[in-house]
């Protein structure tokens, strides 16, 4: 699911010296961010446990594919959109809905995206997909630290990298006609350079957003829980692109 989830506006709130930024790094913005990965670590939880409970129980797997023909059911293309619509409601609802509502999305979103995923656990071998997980875990913890700590702008690369996100979405619905494999492993390999990007970017954005005076705190609250939407999103899509690359098929 080659998606995105929301910016971060923050006016001002760093000194800049020579495309260097100073953020301060006090307890409260360590807080903030411990906070954002955990409800990404619980989006992520959720996502694996429905997406495991779909591909392993032939009940629940028979809402989705029908076993006599092997095609998929009404359900499953809701499921397949339904992500999308929540992402629209939560983008445009953020201002008006209450933190407690937007949680409650929040964890529907990423139930329903497990469910989304499920095939993955039929199209590819376990232990390629349990490798392929490890490998992501290491890249995007490698790339999230770099973006916590560097003292670079990061601006700059962030619009080089949502525009590349955009000529991968463009690229994948062209090649759903298509069926380039060529294709599919150019957008591939230009996906995990993206994705490997943004990880770095959203975390310095999310940094800067914790150390602002100038955003309330239960707005804070509510950019916080986007801020886990869109890592775990970076993470997600990250998986899946590296997954396309080297995951061994059933």
């Amino acid at each position: 699911m080659e998606t995105k989830g929301f910016d971060y506006k923050t006016n001002d709130i760093e000194y800049k010296y020579d495309n260097v930024i100073q953020i301060d790094d006090s307890t409260n913005v360590r807080k903030f961010m411990a906070n954002v990965f955990l409800w990404m670590f619980v989006a992520l939880g959720l996502s694996a446990v429905s997406a495991y409970e779909f591909a392993t129980n032939p009940q629940l797997l028979t809402l989705l594919y029908d076993p006599a023909t092997g095609s998929t059911t009404g359900l499953a293309i809701a499921v397949m959109l339904a992500p999308f619509a929540f992402l629209l409601a939560i983008s445009f609802g953020l201002q008006k809905m209450s933190y407690p509502v937007l949680l409650i999305l929040f964890i529907a979103f990423a139930t329903v995206m497990g469910i989304s995923l499920s095939w993955i656990l039929l199209a590819y071998t376990a232990g390629s997909v349990l490798g392929v997980f490890i490998t992501t875990s290491v890249v995007f913890g490698t790339m999230a630290i770099a973006g916590y700590t560097t003292q670079r702008d990061l601006t700059s690369f962030g619009s080089l990298l949502i525009a590349g996100l955009w000529g991968i979405i463009i690229a994948s619905l062209v090649n759903w006609f298509l069926h380039s494999q060529q294709l599919d492993y150019i957008i591939s390999y230009v996906g995990v350079a993206v994705f490997v990007g943004l990880t770095a970017y959203d975390v310095q954005k999310l940094k800067q957003l914790a150390a602002s005076e100038d955003v309330d705190g239960t707005l804070k609250n509510k950019l916080g829980l986007m801020g886990a939407l869109n890592l775990y999103l970076d993470f997600v899509n990250l998986f899946l692109m590296l997954l396309r690359l080297f995951g061994r098929r059933r």
